[in-house]
């Protein structure tokens, strides 16, 4: 179930985040991992590892899916519903709709620039001022990965952080940390992402300025070929200059 590289990944996982740490702790241990995984040297031995078809390429697959903002998520190692090690590759002009919607996760999450270059904004709620959206409590489907949204009314939130993140750079955010991000360069842009956490929450919140969501949004699982080339793919990236 692992060769050499996807046991190391799973060892510094654990060690690292394997006890009930503190929120604080949580996402600073986070944000160590990723950064530590996240060298090109040492995640290009990972993904050509799992190009292979070592680790759980079946699972993976089934939780690996081209996003709708133009950018593959990439489930490198999954350990039950604690930890989900992805890797984000940002197409060049794919056509992705822009930034994506003003969100929280279900879990703390930390994610490292490897190549290419991130912008991202956080925001806080707020009764008045600010910029008027509506909120939208997002779930999942049950038997599925689509995404359910349910419309939640108005909200108000402002800018608190504008930060720009190129490779090299690491963020840790708490779960309930409103944000967004995008890629701002032409050049593909690849993060090694990681949400983590024995308590995760049932749904996340979405804002959006830019009119009323779909009830449901569906996701395209890659099948294992899919997924085995785009990992092939991902590793030649990496080992180019």
């Amino acid at each position: 179930m692992g060769g050499r590289q996807v046991l190391a990944a799973r060892r510094l996982l654990e060690s690292a985040l394997g006890g009930e740490p503190g929120e604080r702790d949580e996402v600073a241990a986070a944000g160590a991992v990723v950064a530590e995984l996240g060298t090109p040297e040492r995640l290009v031995e990972l993904v050509a590892e799992l190009a292979c078809g070592e680790g759980d390429p079946e699972g993976c697959a089934r939780l690996s899916y081209r996003h709708v903002l133009g950018f593959d998520k990439l489930l490198l190692i999954g350990a039950g519903s604690r930890h989900m090690l992805r890797a984000h590759l940002w197409h060049a002009g794919a056509g992705g709709t822009g930034r994506e919607d003003i969100h929280n996760h279900r879990s703390a999450l930390a994610s490292h620039i490897v190549r290419g270059r991130l912008c991202m904004e956080v925001y806080e709620a707020r009764g008045d001022g600010g910029i008027e959206v509506t909120r939208y409590e997002e779930s999942l489907a049950d038997g599925s990965a689509d995404w359910l949204l349910a419309p939640a009314g108005p909200a108000r939130l402002r800018l608190s952080h504008t930060g720009r993140y190129a490779a090299g750079s690491t963020y840790a955010l708490p779960a309930h940390t409103l944000h967004r991000a995008w890629c701002d360069t032409d050049a593909p842009t690849v993060t090694l992402f990681l949400e983590t956490g024995a308590e995760r929450r049932r749904h996340t919140d979405v804002f959006t300025a830019a009119g009323p969501h779909a009830g449901a949004v569906p996701k395209q699982p890659l099948d294992v070929p899919g997924y085995l080339s785009a990992l092939n793919d991902l590793a030649e990236l990496l080992r180019s200059p």
